[in-house]
């Protein structure tokens, strides 16, 4: 079995002070990062994903009904979308952004990022600005363009697994009732072998949490809980 974890959305927009933040989101941040250098022997891949929202029409709204539509985050190019700090990234191998121009929850939704625009850790070779991205001066419209000139057809998150021959994944992210949960039940429903890792996730209430693990074992994701 050949395991890689998954990453889901550890943002500043989900974290305290964030424009749609989750209680907790930055002690998951440290301690996802902390669970990298501890057990990275573990996984054959690490992969993150994040919101990254261009225009995702009535995803994003002045009135929120926190169902389908939402306070504005995530906004492609800002610092909102960047990272948390306390999210260690030298290890992560491939970034997938979802929600350019619709929304999106889950990391399956994705599409490979451009090296150039991700953030750089001490295992990359690229030179990188302050802000731990690399320097291009691009926007998301011109990467997207370049992209899409150099490199053919963007790659999923599942095509990219399947090429390095992951059959396994565990998940873990901001935030559990949402993202993690369809990221979660987009793996399974994918072949993969799925667990979630509950501690190294946080959602919005209690009960929405419950009822997402709920869900999600019914489907078949393992709900680790220790």
């Amino acid at each position: 079995m050949s395991r890689a974890l998954i990453v889901v959305d550890v943002q500043n927009d989900f974290c305290e002070n964030g424009s749609l933040a989750v209680e907790g989101g930055a002690a998951v941040a440290a301690a996802v990062s902390e669970h990298i250098e501890d057990r990275h022997g573990d996984y054959a891949a690490v992969v993150a994903t994040q919101d990254w929202h261009v225009d995702p029409g009535a995803h994003f709204s002045e009135t929120p009904d926190y169902v389908d539509s939402w306070p504005v985050h995530c906004v492609a190019d800002t610092e909102g979308a960047e990272p948390h700090e306390d999210f260690e990234t030298d290890r992560v191998e491939a970034w997938f952004r979802k929600g350019e121009y619709e929304a999106a929850y889950s990391g399956f939704e994705g599409v490979l990022a451009p090296d150039t625009s991700t953030p750089m850790g001490v295992f990359e070779e690229e030179t990188a600005d302050d802000e731990g991205f690399a320097n291009t001066g691009e926007s998301a419209e011109d990467e997207a363009e370049g992209s899409a000139a150099t490199d053919g057809p963007s790659q999923s998150l599942d095509d990219w697994l399947r090429e390095r021959g992951i059959d396994s994944v565990d998940v873990v992210g901001l935030a559990t009732d949402h993202c993690v949960k369809a990221t979660a039940l987009d793996a399974v429903d994918a072949g993969y072998d799925t667990r979630v890792l509950v501690a190294l996730t946080a959602g919005i209430t209690p009960e929405s949490v419950e009822r997402a693990l709920t869900d999600m074992a019914d489907a078949g994701v393992e709900v680790v809980r220790d």
